[in-house]
Formats: C-alpha cells, sequence, structure tokens
C-alpha cells in the first residue's frame, strides 16, 4: 500500500501541522542526519507519522523550529522514537527542545522480552510482519532533491514507528509502560546535562595510574580537546587523538620533537596545535598542588567479577519473574559503582544511577546479598 506523504518546507506549514498534533494522543519522530567530519550532527530530515500518514520536515528550508519545540515539551502527546540517543541530539541542536514524555520502541521490545537492542528493521519485522527494504544510512541526506528510494525509506519509517507504538503499546501493562517512559525521562535527563570539560579527565583509559600533577595536564588537555571540537565543530580525535592524551600527561614533553614521539599523535596537530599544546602542559604542571585533581580510585580487582555476576543474577531472576529482557534490569555501570562504594568490605551505598523502579525492587536484594544477609540466587 503506497504511502501518504506531505513535505513540509516552510515555516508556516510546520506551525500548522505541529498544531494539528498537539491534538493527538501520540507522534513518532525520526531523523535523518549526517556525521562524517562534524562534531554536532547535521539534520538532513525530521520524519513525522501520525499513524496514518508520513510528514518529511526539511530542515534545509525551515527557520522557525519553535512550533516543533513546543509539541516536543508538550506533556500531553507521546512521542515515540526507536533507539533514539542521537536523534534526541539532532532535535536538542535543532529545537532547544527535547522530548517528553519520550516511548522508545527498542526499550519497550526489552520491556517485553522481545528482544534486548533490537534494530528497527529487525522490530518492525517481528512485531508487524514487514520486511523493510535495506536502509539508507550511508545516503548523502543533505543532497537535494534527495533521491526517491531516500524519500521512501524516510516515509515507511515514520509510518510503521507509529504502526509500532500502536502494537507495542496494549501488549504493555501499565507498569511496564511506566518504566518504559521512566527510562525514556532518563534519556532525556541524560542529553540535557551539560558535559563539563573539566571533568573529561576522568574517562581516560588508565587514568588512575597518573599521580595528581600528571591529572592536572591530563584534565587540562581534555577539556582543551573538548572545547576546541565543539568551536571547530569537527570530530575529538581530529583535534587530538584519544590514546595521546594519557602520555602526553605523562610524560608532559617541552618541545615539539618530543611532542612529536608521542603515540598517535598526528603531523597536522604538530603543524596546527603543537605550540599551544606544549603551552597548555607548562602551564597545567605548574599549578600550585591545592589545584591538582584527587588520584582516581583504581578499577575493581579481578576478584570482584565473581560479585558483580552474582548480583547481575538478582537482576536476571527479577527479569524473569516480570518477562523482561534481562540485560534491561541492572546496568554493569550501575553494579561497578555500588561495589566500589564499600568493597572489599563494605558497608555498600546504592549508586545515585540505580534510581526508579529498578532501585525500588531490587535495592534492597542487593545490599542484602553483600552484606552477606541475602541467599546466592
Amino acid at each position: 500500500m503506497a504511502i501518504e506523504i506531505h513535505w513540509i518546507r516552510d515555516d508556516q506549514t510546520l506551525a500548522e501541522r505541529c498544531r494539528a498534533w498537539r491534538e493527538l494522543p501520540f507522534v513518532a519522530v525520526d531523523t535523518e542526519f549526517m556525521r562524517v567530519d562534524t562534531f554536532y550532527p547535521k539534520a538532513g530530515l525530521v520524519q513525522v507519522g501520525d499513524g496514518q500518514r508520513a510528514y518529511l520536515i526539511d530542515p534545509l528550508a525551515i527557520r522557525d523550529w519553535q512550533p516543533l519545540g513546543e509539541l516536543l515539551e508538550d506533556s500531553t502527546v507521546v512521542k515515540v522514537l526507536h533507539a533514539c540517543s542521537e536523534d534526541l541530539e539532532v532535535l536538542l541542536r535543532l529545537t532547544g527542545k527535547l522530548p517528553q514524555p519520550l516511548f522508545d520502541t527498542q526499550l519497550a521490545g526489552g520491556y517485553l522480552n522481545i528482544g534486548f537492542s533490537m534494530g528497527y528493521s529487525r522490530l518492525v519485522q517481528d512485531v508487524l510482519g514487514i520486511e523493510l527494504p535495506k536502509g539508507e544510512t550511508r545516503s548523502d541526506w543533505l543532497q537535494r532533491p534527495l533521491s526517491d528510494t531516500q524519500v521512501s525509506y524516510a516515509a515507511e519509517d515514520a509510518v510503521h514507528l507509529a504502526e509500532l507504538f500502536e502494537a507495542l503499546r496494549p501488549r504493555l501493562s501499565d507498569d511496564k509502560y511506566a518504566w518504559v517512559l521512566e527510562d525514556g525521562a532518563e534519556l532525556v535527563a541524560q542529553m540535557r546535562r551539560e558535559v563539563d570539560p573539566q571533568t573529561l579527565y576522568r574517562e581516560v583509559k588508565l587514568a588512575w595510574k597518573l599521580g595528581p600533577q600528571q591529572l592536572a595536564v591530563l584534565r587540562e588537555l581534555c577539556a582543551w580537546r573538548e572545547r576546541e571540537a565543539r568551536s571547530r565543530d569537527v570530530p575529538r580525535n581530529r583535534i587530538l587523538k584519544e590514546h595521546a592524551l594519557w602520555p602526553m600527561a605523562k610524560g608532559q614533553p617541552d618541545n615539539l620533537s618530543a611532542l612529536a614521539k608521542i603515540e598517535d599523535m598526528h603531523p597536522r596537530t604538530i603543524r596546527q596545535d603543537g605550540e599551544t599544546l606544549l603551552k597548555l602542559i607548562k602551564d597545567a604542571a605548574s599549578q600550585p598542588p591545592e589545584q591538582w585533581p584527587a588520584v582516581l580510585a583504581e578499577p575493581l580487582p579481578i576478584e570482584a567479577a565473581g560479585l558483580i555476576k552474582r548480583l547481575r543474577a538478582i537482576g536476571q531472576a527479577e527479569g524473569e519473574r516480570l518477562g523482561i529482557a534481562p540485560e534491561l534490569m541492572l546496568r554493569k555501570k550501575s553494579l561497578e559503582a555500588l561495589l566500589k562504594s564499600g568493597y572489599p568490605n563494605g558497608p555498600y551505598q546504592l549508586p545515585e544511577s540505580l534510581r526508579g523502579w529498578r532501585r525500588e525492587r531490587m535495592g534492597q536484594a542487593l545490599l542484602a546479598d553483600l552484606a552477606g544477609a541475602g541467599e546466592t540466587p
């Protein structure tokens, strides 16, 4: 059956459509974008499905995104997306707003134990019995005009995403539906959190092996790289390779020749930013000790792997009881944070990242197990 496609290429039409969409119980939203040589995604298309038709919004023609932003924030309209982290970034970049409430069909599939982290095409085939054509993921979505294949692909995404919601929603209990929205709200909250460039050094592999003065250098290198990537709108590794950060902080080269010997140091970086990096290293290294970061905690030892496995089993057992994909239950990062709060002898504290229904249903069982009061599942 042919899909009814409507193009939106001017601000007035977008505003009119957004007013109409705000009268609906839900809309499906998808985006196509390019992100080859840039830090930020470049929107090529925004698709909206209302359950009947596909609307294709041309970001290269629209100037006023306020109506779409207001739709995204309208709490009476559920916004349906799939595996949406990058879509959220595109929408935030365009409108300055993020969708709420947010229903992620990939999460819904996990809550129904259809599969975890299931791709869109596979979920459509599994739930709707529709085999989608191979994706246009390598397409140039910034070209104009778009090809017929691109238009068809984008329209099908919008229409079938709406159909997915209509098929999945009745299969979810009220509790599970609320949990899908809760996880959607957490995705939005994560996207809203401004990453402070001064904290990125903590994520560098082996940073825990560095002393406080070396960490001060690493902190400034990571912050500089992040700020430059954003301002120049290029990928972080185009500014400075990831694997160059740690040896620079440890060895603290003081001339271009020494800088060039750093692992993964690109000649282009030496030419463009070599002198800047040398000054940055020198200034950071000469900071007074009271401004140095604290030494980072060591990773959990290998012996803790057995404890992680035991704690994860608590989540798996609860997932079996609830009919939820086990991978959705307890995230490894939360379990590691729990262990780090008191390893090896306790007492332990539930991490802030374990929140909502997971904390309510499994928090005490985890603490009891670690305290030796609970039975090993």
